[in-house]
């Protein structure tokens, strides 16, 4: 339409107006779970995040007469560059009423900022990377994300595609009911069995007493776990101790686990509770009492997510995984979950899939990247 306006987030209306735009899009959808405002400003770099001490990002929100009907980042991710070399940027945060030239022009000003930027091809959607929330739901639209997992209407893909970007890989979440701890085969339970006997692994919670240090510890084993997987670029220093900082409320420390070997771990796993259904009654806002209600009695809180399995790679194929995984289950148990969701796997990622697959897992949900070369967008 003739007075469809893409303009860049140049001022605080802008800002405004791109924050509370998916309490529009979501109007009426039961699926939806707002974001927390605050965490939002910080990954599109409205407040200071360390992501963008070496990235950058622009962002444009569109504009029907003065109503907004659309939103995208442009982003530039250093670390990314500094290891693949393939002049690649990324998208993200996006959202858009059903309307495809709405979304065209999203793309079209996203990508003409990455080409001044002196990128060649595009990769999304990433917010703002693949260490954060990132992919287009396109199965699973019948259910409510996990935390920190993201939820987007159907004709989202259907758009993209139009516009010329394709497919580069899927990532999957997969559902459990804890009924299914209990008919693990035998040859898993051989494994772990093994597993323990031949290294010598010693297994132990998180210690609250050194909080930061362990978290610190959780995600430079992260690092180091998922050197060799596809997109991966290791979180740096500075974003390895926001996060620290950040999960200190979230995470609840029987639901860690750590696998030494000779007293250097070797793995770590942790689930996070399922804050989403607290975030929605709160509306995303943590200020002044949203953040009370979302820790309150954190027991009643049934369902989490396995956010995060990680192995160093001399040990990633001895089992260690099981084992870490093992450890949770008593607490898991006397926690009364009922329900987790492992996620996300990468596609090309056969172990982990298959390791899940034959625990009964099921596939629940299906999120997608996309790539393009910029100048075949259209």
């Amino acid at each position: 339409m003739a007075d469809l306006r893409i303009v860049p987030v140049t001022s605080s209306r802008h800002k405004r107006d791109f924050l509370q735009l998916p309490w529009t899009i979501y109007k009426n959808d039961p699926y939806w779970i707002p974001p927390l405002l605050g965490q939002q400003q910080e990954l599109l770099g409205f407040r200071p995040h360390p992501f963008y001490l070496q990235g950058r990002a622009q962002t444009f929100i569109a504009y029907q007469g003065e109503r907004p009907v659309g939103r995208i980042a442009a982003i530039v991710n250093q670390g990314h560059l500094d290891r693949y070399d393939d002049q690649r940027g990324f998208f993200g945060f996006l959202e858009f009423v059903d309307r495809a030239d709405v979304c065209r022009g999203l793309i079209g000003a996203a990508a003409t900022w990455l080409r001044q930027q002196g990128m060649t091809c595009v990769r999304g959607p990433c917010n703002p990377s693949l260490n954060y929330e990132c992919g287009l739901l396109v199965d699973g639209f019948d259910s409510s994300p996990f935390f920190l997992m993201t939820y987007n209407p159907p004709y989202y893909g259907d758009h993209l595609e139009a516009c010329g970007l394709k497919k580069t890989q899927d990532l999957f979440a997969f559902w459990g009911h804890v009924e299914m701890l209990d008919q693990l085969d035998a040859k898993m339970s051989f494994i772990m069995t093994e597993a323990t006997r031949r290294l010598n692994i010693t297994l132990r919670p998180m210690n609250t007493r050194r909080f930061r240090e362990e978290v610190r510890m959780f995600l430079e084993i992260y690092n180091r776990s998922l050197v060799g997987t596809w997109g991966f670029v290791p979180l740096t220093a500075a974003e390895i101790d926001r996060f620290a900082g950040g999960l200190r409320r979230l995470i609840a420390p029987e639901m860690t686990a750590v696998a030494e070997v000779e007293g250097k771990p070797v793995g770590a796993v942790f689930a996070l509770l399922d804050y989403n259904p607290r975030i929605r009654a709160i509306n995303g806002r943590l200020f002044p009492f949203g953040f009370l209600r979302l820790l309150w009695n954190r027991r009643a809180i049934k369902r989490v997510r396995m956010i995060s399995t990680n192995v160093v790679p001399e040990y990633q194929k001895w089992g260690v995984g099981l084992l870490l995984l093992a450890q949770l289950v008593p607490t898991i148990k006397s926690w009364g979950i009922s329900e987790a969701e492992f996620s996300w796997v990468l596609e090309s990622n056969k172990l982990s899939r298959g390791t899940l697959e034959k625990g009964g897992a099921k596939l629940d949900k299906t999120y997608r990247l996309y790539d393009a070369v910029l100048s075949d967008l259209h």
